[in-house]
């Protein structure tokens, strides 16, 4: 037998290890790679499960057996260090100012909304016009969060904003609910006799139309927003000109109250969305947003309902939107109440998907129940 030579030997020790640097440096990317993942899906780090998988597997490859220990006690060590980098990156994404996308101008009720749920985080906003602005800028990346309003208790779900989802792939990920107050609001020595155009978002002239009723010689204009409405009275400080606002929307534009709620329903609230690119693990989600579309023939919607039901599942709300070139056919965008981990309800979604021509959860998140 050769006589064994230590420097040969370490030489070789050190080309394996050359390798071994190159192989780790390869997976901690990949690990990396899973922890982005793990960052838009809401995920644990830890997945003792999956680890202990990695381990038999990679002892499964060895030929000495005898290794097998020492090999186990390597592959924690390497998984115990990735840990520690996944969780360095994700407090590193925590931590940074997310970018939250805004409907509308400073002082809308989408900006209400956008405060009360982002309270204690460190963001900033971006305000958008249109609907679409918002949502694209979530889909492409370009913001972390979207905020818009997506149904109102008096007049119902805002259908261009359900079409936006569904084409642009976005997911809910969490609610606001805010108290609507509608104000009549005008410039400088503006009065109620004065006015002949008001402008406000159609939503907010719908919430508001017995008051115009009253007011017969005011012409209603659709516009952008309620707080983009106000921006133009106060720009145009024309004593004709009034918007239809919040009073948050008055004292940032410097506008006087002309008539305060004027909106028929003193009930009235709005629910606003908040949107990602990507679906979150929500802690406490107990509200699941669905669209579908089923089959174009009789009984078939009653059908599906019927798999809600016999599943248990509380079906909150439903909107039905009528598909693009396609003459009386829908899809339906549906809200109930659970949690996708508790078993009977997952296997309901399931049961729903398998009868629909077409089938999507937007999002699974938490309600907001909240009295205002």
């Amino acid at each position: 037998m050769a006589e064994l030579d230590l420097n040969v030997i370490r030489e070789e020790i050190d080309k394996v290890d050359r390798q071994l640097a190159a192989i780790l440096e390869a997976r901690l990317g990949l690990v990396m790679q899973v922890a982005e993942y793990k960052k838009a899906k809401g995920m644990p780090v830890k997945d003792k499960a999956r680890e202990a998988k990695v381990v038999e597997k990679v002892t499964g490859f060895l030929e000495n057996k005898d290794y097998v220990p020492a090999v186990e006690s390597i592959m924690h060590s390497i998984m115990d260090a990735a840990c520690v980098l996944e969780e360095a990156e994700l407090a590193k994404a925590n931590d940074r100012t997310l970018q939250i996308a805004c409907f509308g101008v400073p002082g809308s009720f989408t900006h209400q909304a956008l405060e009360d749920y982002f309270t204690g985080k460190d963001y900033e906003r971006q305000h958008f016009n249109l609907f679409e602005e918002v949502i694209t800028a979530v889909s492409n990346g370009a913001v972390d969060y979207g905020v818009i309003p997506i149904e109102n208790s008096s007049t119902g779900g805002i259908t261009e904003v359900y079409d936006l989802l569904r084409k642009y792939d976005c997911s809910i990920v969490g609610e606001r609910c805010i108290k609507i107050e509608q104000n009549l609001l005008g410039y400088g020595e503006a009065t109620l006799s004065t006015i002949t155009k008001v402008y406000s978002h159609p939503q907010g002239l719908a919430q508001s139309k017995e008051f115009f009723r009253d007011h017969p010689q005011m012409e209603q204009i659709p516009y952008f927003s309620t707080s983009k409405s106000a921006e133009t009275v106060a720009e145009q400080k024309d004593i004709t000109l009034a918007a239809v606002a919040g009073k948050k929307a008055a004292e940032l534009y410097g506008l006087k109250i002309l008539a305060e709620n004027i909106n028929y329903n003193s009930n009235n609230s709005t629910r606003f969305a908040i949107i990602a690119k990507n679906p979150e693990k929500v802690p406490g989600a107990n509200k699941i947003t669905i669209v579908l579309a089923v089959k174009h023939e009789s009984g078939s919607l009653y059908k599906m309902l019927g798999h809600l039901y016999h599943r248990g599942l509380n079906m909150v709300n439903i909107e039905s939107r009528p598909m693009e070139g396609k003459s009386w056919e829908y899809f339906f965008h549906v809200d109930l109440t659970g949690n996708l981990d508790d078993p009977e309800v997952k296997d309901g979604i399931e049961e729903v998907d398998k009868n629909c021509t077409y089938f999507k959860v937007l999002g699974n998140y938490r309600a907001d129940t909240r009295k205002e």
